[in-house]
């Protein structure tokens, strides 16, 4: 008997475990005659802002939007440079040529794919308007570090979370500790919503009214725009209502992906193969990745097992297409050897005990 293959992510089981409170939440909205800024938003920034224990949630329609606008909120423009890593799949390299600013790239650690804080001071100069942290793969940088070298430069850190919904470190949310942090709600988040959808959160008041005009053509009140910069981006009432539903069960599905991100780390024992270290709760398991030196044979032999895999990612942000021609910035010797050699393997919360067993084996019997 052919086994169905084991998914990289399957939607559809989790929107099959509460199918009836999904359907009763969308018809309450299409019932409601409101579907922009209106009451369902208002009581998700509200659940996401006590969730992340901060003051303010402002809800936006994107991930990379939210970026944008925090780096809009802090007046960043053309000549300024922002501090980012370039292994992470060109969302804040986006978000910073939007605004006209200049990326300046720092490598990163290999163990965990994460920005190497001992490279940071030198990628800060005086043109440095700010610093994106990306939490990737679901793992929290120490943001204790960033924020000490961030302060002694006096430039603001932004967050990037959107891989990193409900982690923790040193009590604190990823997301709280710096100026700004930024959400993605893109259905395969740990807190998916059902189309697209984004967030910030901020302890500041005076950044919160500054996003909340921003996120509106840059509107004090209706057709009157006070603030340059301001665009269209708002989290519809739909997306608002059911990440609101979804959000009490974002810990428990971090606990399933911790778990099979663990098994994993216990189970797979090939030497060509390097699993991700030990972690806690600073790790929601957004992503399990593996890496190897034969990472497309490996992952050829994968999908020969019929294991989905996938590439996060592999094209540095200076490599892409736009910078070839001339070529902005020099290579970094850790984000080009994970380019070559990362492999995502299938992670979420409801992958079966039979299908992470699967993988294990898979993996195990490889003979490369």
């Amino acid at each position: 008997m052919t086994m169905e293959p084991v998914p990289l992510n399957d939607l559809r089981r989790q929107n099959a475990a509460f199918a009836d409170e999904l359907s009763a939440v969308l018809a309450r909205v299409a019932a409601s005659g409101w579907y922009v800024l209106g009451r369902e938003l208002e009581a998700f920034e509200r659940m996401f802002a006590d969730y992340c224990g901060t003051a303010h949630c402002i809800g936006v329609a994107n991930g990379t939007d939210a970026l944008e606008l925090a780096l809009r909120a802090i007046s960043a423009q053309p000549g300024d440079e922002v501090v980012t890593v370039a292994n992470a799949g060109m969302y804040a390299t986006v978000a910073i040529r939007a605004v006209g600013a200049t990326p300046s790239f720092v490598d990163i650690v290999p163990a965990t794919y994460l920005m190497d804080t001992d490279r940071l001071p030198a990628a800060i100069s005086r043109a440095t308007k700010a610093i994106i942290v990306t939490h990737l793969y679901g793992r929290m940088v120490d943001m204790r570090a960033v924020l000490e070298i961030a302060a002694r430069a006096g430039v603001p850190v932004i967050e990037d979370v959107a891989q990193a919904h409900g982690a923790r470190r040193d009590g604190a949310h990823a997301g709280t500790l710096g100026a700004i942090g930024c959400f993605s709600f893109y259905p395969t988040k740990n807190l998916g919503a059902i189309g697209d959808g984004g967030a910030l959160v901020t302890r500041d008041a005076a950044l919160d009214e500054r996003l909340r005009r921003l996120r509106q053509y840059g509107w004090a009140t209706k057709y009157v725009a006070t603030i340059a910069g301001g665009r269209n981006s708002r989290l519809d009432e739909l997306q608002a209502a059911v990440l609101a539903m979804k959000l009490p069960r974002l810990n428990q599905w971090n606990r399933r992906r911790r778990e099979v991100a663990a098994a994993y780390s216990r189970g797979i024992t090939h030497p060509g193969i390097q699993t991700a270290g030990p972690s806690g709760e600073d790790y929601v398991a957004h992503l399990y990745v593996v890496r190897s030196r034969s990472r497309d044979a490996l992952r050829m032999h994968l999908h020969e097992h019929g294991v989905a895999t996938d590439v996060h990612y592999p094209v540095p942000d200076y490599a892409q297409f736009l910078y070839l021609q001339p070529r902005a910035h020099a290579a970094l010797e850790e984000t080009e050897r994970a380019a070559a050699e990362v492999l995502t393997l299938p992670c979420f919360p409801e992958m079966t005990a039979d299908e992470v067993d699967r993988v294990i084996a898979a993996c195990n019997v490889w003979k490369g």
